[in-house]
């Protein structure tokens, strides 16, 4: 006989037993100082977890601020900076048969603003919408994908590129920490804005509180890690571009949570486990979508488009305090005081029509650069997977979002080199000096007026946004320019910069170009600062100088939408003519002046910034830690962008000439000739040169034109769609005249219809 059959055991439906002991009602916690909750949770079985939310008016819907406790009883609350007077703890027990059990505060207790703080911010000043803490708790960290994505071709694997990058070292940087600190010591809670974008897990994961970033763990210093933009959902869906699954997505986020823009840290992760890129055939072991999104710039404005959600527009370059312990609703760059525009600066140029830039453009046999990833992901050929059926793509995006920062990769590889990979932020310290001796033209003229000989310095922008961008404070570009007389002594310097003190020397001829935010008079009054430039990025919330070279397409009234024209004290406005993307400045030379040297430097971390993050920071050693690193990595060296020079002789120097020649077109000539739509044209120059085209039609009359403007030495290529100012131009004969300083060449085509 076999066994007996034995009853099914009744399955579980009872849920736990909950009981809040505190806070129970009357109890008055001040926000930021930490406070036990307590309970008593049983089950007939078991208790698994515990989950505990709170609200802080009656009404107002719970929200969590832990999950996945064990049952002790208790857990300590660093309390959320939501004044209120009529708060309320709910704690939620799960057993192992998923049921759940629920208690709350039998009265409402009192939560106090947290002390302290210039501004009286509250966490709820900056609550940006997006996805919130604890809706998502599913997240890979990066360390698991690099089984398939990494250890195959360091030259085109995703993984290696992004071990070095810069934001995979988000959560790492030394600059972070003490910058967060201060913001925190000026407005309360702020910092919580700061850990959105630089741990997205910590964020999501509830440890953004406090919001000073101690509750980071080592697994939050995975930085912007590839399951976050992995997930990342176009918070503005496009009907028949975004992928279906999105609606669900976006129509999941609670009332008020669906962002209206891309700006800010507004980001939506699928709470799904499934990646989202740019290839609608690949076939990965995990789920996917095919996602546009990843193909967009759109998606890099999340972070690189920030602002401060505390002050609102009033005028053209006029930002004042909106309601404090509100909510910011919606961000936009159009609304609030900015923070970093490299997203709007891009968008206002022009390159999002494409800009022919192969220098930038990696693999792509165009050498057209459209996008963000164009340039900061360049297109290479390989293989995103080691898997040997992955296929070889040739517009395969290399992961290193190379910028400019060549100093920090070896500050973090020092820092923390267990969790690091020193070759890989190696290599990425060397793609950033590259990039930035791509980013600039630098180009040299001598002249002789009255008797002065005047050297005249042109720097032209080459990038699809200002030069420098990205977050302002202690960045800076500079000239060094140099004179020597006819036995190599230096007889002129400006723009000196001593590397053994990192005093950079601001003479009355120094050409520095950087940002200089700062507080207006009655902020100052209302902060107990003086008014004018400070590095209280949080507080501050006027722009005295902003004279960072402009992109190709750039007009003053585009800029101005965003909060990004370019002012300078002292300078004629407006500080740039629409279309300028250079800049000149002049330097009175001696007489005895035989060789001109000109060399544009660019600094990561200023000695002033980097003093002022050691000096004002009050709440921890970060700031100190920073300047530490800073005197022990060489001062944040300043990396040589770009650079020309001069040689003159004394025959040379008669009053009122140019003893500068022309730089020297080597070749010009139409890829396509007869031509149908667009003619292009292929020319190499010598050197650095102002460039400028026209066409002529078969009676002499010009029909187009066009002003690249400065371009490099070497290879270039220009465009002409076949219009004219009235309309297509028709089939026939045409000259192009291409110049560049003063030299020209003139090439015949035939367009064909």
């Amino acid at each position: 006989m076999g066994d007996p059959v034995r009853p099914l055991s009744p399955a579980d439906v009872t849920p736990p037993s909950v009981l809040v002991l505190s806070p129970n009602g009357g109890e008055s916690w001040t926000a930021a100082t930490t406070h036990s909750i307590t309970w008593n949770a049983t089950d007939d079985v078991d208790v698994a977890s515990i989950d505990i939310l709170y609200e802080d008016a009656p009404g107002a819907g719970w929200t969590m601020i832990a999950r996945d406790l064990a049952n002790t009883g208790s857990w300590s609350w660093p309390v959320h900076n939501t004044p209120s007077t009529g708060a309320r703890v709910q704690v939620r027990a799960r057993d192992s048969s998923a049921n759940v059990g629920a208690d709350s505060s039998n009265a409402v207790f009192t939560i106090l603003i947290e002390p302290g703080g210039r501004l009286p911010t509250t966490l709820r000043d900056f609550r940006m919408p997006g996805t919130q803490p604890f809706a998502i708790n599913n997240f890979n960290r990066s360390s698991s994908c690099q089984g398939c994505h990494i250890g195959f071709n360091p030259a085109t694997e995703p993984g290696f590129g992004f071990k070095g990058s810069m934001m995979a070292q988000a959560g790492r940087d030394p600059l972070f920490y003490a910058c967060m600190a201060i913001a925190n010591q000026d407005a309360r809670s702020s910092g919580d804005l700061c850990i959105r974008c630089h741990s997205p897990f910590g964020w999501m994961e509830g440890r953004s509180n406090p919001t000073d970033g101690s509750a980071l763990t080592a697994a939050d210093r995975d930085g912007v890690s590839c399951d976050h933009c992995h997930r990342m959902v176009d918070p503005v869906y496009k009907l028949g571009i975004s992928p279906v699954e999105d609606v669900a997505v976006l129509d999941g986020l609670p009332a008020g949570d669906r962002p209206t823009g891309v700006h800010g840290g507004q980001y939506v992760d699928d709470p799904n486990v499934r990646k989202r890129g740019p290839y609608a055939d690949a076939n990965p072991p995990h789920a996917k979508l095919a996602s546009s999104f990843h193909r967009s710039s759109d998606l890099c404005a999340t972070c690189h488009d920030l602002s401060n959600p505390v002050y609102v527009r009033a005028g053209d370059d006029d930002y004042v305090p909106g309601s404090f312990d509100e909510a910011p609703g919606m961000v936009g760059s159009e609304t609030h005081m900015p923070i970093e525009r490299t997203f709007s600066e891009w968008a206002a140029s022009s390159f999002p029509g494409g800009v022919y830039a192969p220098e930038f453009a990696g693999a792509k046999p165009d050498g057209i650069v459209s996008t963000c990833q164009d340039c900061h992901m360049a297109d290479v050929v390989g293989k995103g997977c080691s898997s040997g059926s992955s296929p070889v793509r040739s517009d395969l995006g290399f992961h290193d979002f190379t910028g400019g920062n060549a100093w920090m990769p070896g500050v973090i590889a020092a820092l923390y080199p267990a969790e690091t990979d020193p070759a890989a932020l190696a290599a990425a310290a060397t793609r950033a000096r590259s990039i930035l001796a791509k980013s600039a033209v630098v180009d040299v003229g001598l002249s002789v007026a009255t008797g002065n000989l005047v050297a005249t310095v042109t720097v032209t922008n080459r990038t699809g946004h200002k030069l420098p961008t990205g977050y302002p404070e202690g960045r800076r570009m500079w000239l060094n320019v140099t004179a020597y007389n006819a036995s190599n002594q230096k007889v002129y310097e400006s723009g000196a910069y001593d590397a053994t003190t990192g005093v950079l020397t601001e003479d009355a001829a120094a050409r520095v170009y950087e940002v200089e935010a700062g507080l207006s008079a009655p902020i100052a009054t209302q902060a107990g600062f003086t008014a004018g430039p400070s590095f209280h990025f949080v507080l501050n919330d006027t722009i005295y100088k902003d004279n960072r070279i402009p992109p190709a397409g750039f007009t003053n009234a585009e800029f101005i939408l965003f909060g990004g024209r370019p002012v300078e004290t002292g300078h004629p406005a407006p500080r740039y003519a629409d279309g300028q993307n250079w800049d000149t400045a002049s330097y009175t030379l001696p007489g005895t002046t035989r060789k001109v040297v000109a060399t544009l430097r660019y600094q990561t971390t200023s000695k002033d910034y980097v003093e002022f993050l050691r000096d004002a920071n009050v709440t921890n050693s970060s700031g100190q830690q920073m300047y530490d690193l800073w005197v022990a990595h060489g001062k944040s060296a300043p990396v040589t962008m770009a650079a020309d020079s001069v040689v003159i002789g004394a025959s040379d120097v008669s009053d009122g000439t140019s003893v500068v020649g022309p730089s020297t077109i080597l070749s010009l000539a139409a890829l396509a000739n007869p031509f149908r739509e667009t003619l292009a044209l292929a020319f190499e120059l010598s050197g650095p040169a102002r460039v400028s085209w026209e066409v002529f039609d078969v009676r002499g009359r010009r029909v187009a034109s066009g002003e690249p403007g400065m371009l490099g030495g070497g290879a270039q290529r220009l465009e002409w769609d076949g219009h004219m100012d009235d309309g297509p131009a028709p089939a026939g004969i045409y000259w192009v005249r291409v110049r560049a300083g003063v030299e020209e060449r003139v090439v015949r085509v035939v367009r064909v219809r």
